[in-house]
């Protein structure tokens, strides 16, 4: 398999491009992408994150669990009511929203145990992309619009509406703050969230219940995978909330149907969950000795706070209903979506894929794995196939989708809404592998191959 890389933006695949071409392992790719995607994707999530990672060192199959975790306190948190799709949905967020962040130790880790190059290094092109500014791509400025209520919040409205209106597509995002932030990571590494200058700063927001003793008790846990058996293949994922090994067992061979009962067989597999709109974002990293990592991160949709001078939003986890699951304690982890995946054959690494977008995730995940592995599509063939997405309410549909399935399902009494173009809501994928690679055009993503 020939190296490569694929992100959520423009931006952040160039970084983990250029950190593959100084001799970078798939590790320090996918570290850098990351970093950088803290300052490109600040529409889709940042530094403050919580994240899962997957990876494959040429031997062994590892899972990190770097979600955010419960602080010892707890206060009332602010509603805000934002139209996401057609649909208003109230979102918990303000200060105390805010969890114990678990992506710049995640990070750290990754860059730790399977790391080449030193940290300053991945550290160098998201300090740039800080000093630089980034240029906004259309589907982050059409997310950027819909949720404008909530980043023009306090510091955000300095960031994302200079001139008293969200930006608009092509025009550039300045975070100058985060060029602070990034010589904090570069300096201190990721403790500098835990017990260094951005920990201070984090502490020092009005209304986070956040504690010194929080940050300073967050570990990453790297956890066994697990593998299911589809299409002939071993795919290695997480369980959990993600749901997808669950659903891969249950996934209708594709290959042979036609394209109304390719529909038809999707709509019945993808069983409905309830919706949810958190923000996130995917990287994948392929190297040149078959190493691979895949990581997906996401603040929510963010606390509408931002660290005063350092530029970075706070994540508001602990308000996303979504993911709320269990009964989890102060220092337990929070349930996660998120699902990275790896796909080996009997020749080894196949693909390595992510997702994001909520309760969207393991639609587009499974969606795009099975496009790939059972109906022999190239990757970005796969990932610009048009989704459907069950809901307990009705089914979204994207243009493209075959109409005479979706006039039976109506026919049968279901609901259909049909999208009039393509959009975030429906997530994100990025792959790479022996199909080639791909970013997700819904999210404005991008891909190369080396």
């Amino acid at each position: 398999m020939r190296p490569g890389v694929a992100a959520g933006h423009p931006a952040t695949a160039a970084v983990g491009a250029e950190i593959l071409s100084d001799g970078g392992t798939a590790a320090d790719a996918v570290v850098a992408m990351a970093l950088a995607s803290c300052v490109a994707e600040t529409v889709m999530s940042g530094l403050l994150a919580g994240c899962h990672a997957i990876a494959f060192d040429g031997t062994r199959v590892l899972n990190l669990d770097g979600f955010a975790a419960v602080p010892s306190e707890q206060a009332e948190l602010a509603e805000l009511e934002i139209p996401f799709g057609d649909e208003p949905v109230v979102y918990s967020i303000g200060a105390p929203s805010c969890a114990v962040p678990g992506l710049p130790a995640a990070l750290g880790e990754l860059w730790r145990e399977l790391g080449r190059l030193p940290w300053s290094r991945l550290c160098e092109p998201a300090h740039a992309l800080a000093r630089s500014g980034v240029v906004l791509p259309e589907m982050h400025a059409r997310s950027l619009e819909m949720f404008d209520e909530l980043y023009s919040l306090g510091g955000g409205a300095r960031l994302f509406a200079p001139e008293g209106r969200t930006l608009a597509e092509g025009e550039t995002l300045q975070q100058p703050g985060l060029a602070q932030t990034l010589e904090a990571l570069a300096e201190e590494g990721a403790a500098s969230a835990y017990g260094g200058s951005l920990a201070e700063a984090l502490l020092a927001v009005d209304g986070v219940v956040l504690t010194p003793s929080d940050l300073a008790a967050y570990r990453p846990i790297w956890r066994d995978p697990v593998v299911v058996d589809y299409a002939g293949r071993r795919v290695a994922t997480r369980a959990g909330l993600s749901g997808v090994p669950e659903l891969l067992t249950r996934m209708p061979r594709l290959s042979e149907l036609t394209s109304t009962e390719r529909v038809l067989s999707l709509a019945a597999a993808l069983a409905p969950r309830p919706r949810g709109g958190e923000h996130t974002t995917n990287m994948v990293a392929v190297d040149g000795h078959g190493r691979a990592c895949v990581l997906t991160h996401s603040l929510g949709v963010g606390a509408g706070v931002w660290i005063p001078g350092f530029d970075t939003q706070l994540n508001n986890l602990l308000g996303e209903s979504d993911i709320a699951h269990g009964d989890p304690q102060p220092g337990d982890h929070l349930e996660s979506r998120m699902a990275p995946t790896l796909v080996f054959d009997t020749n080894g690494l196949e693909l390595a894929i992510g997702a994001a977008g909520a309760t969207r995730l393991r639609t587009a995940l499974a969606t795009v794995l099975a496009a790939i592995l059972d109906e022999g599509h190239d990757a970005e063939t796969a990932v610009d196939l048009p989704r459907v997405h069950p809901t307990q309410e009705l089914i979204d549909a994207e243009p493209g989708v075959d109409e005479r399935a979706l006039a039976q399902l109506e026919e049968s009494g279901h609901t259909v809404r049909r999208w009039e173009r393509l959009h975030h809501y429906f997530g994100g994928v990025s792959c790479v592998g022996r199909a080639g690679a791909a970013g997700d055009p819904r999210r404005s993503g991008a891909a190369a191959i080396l």
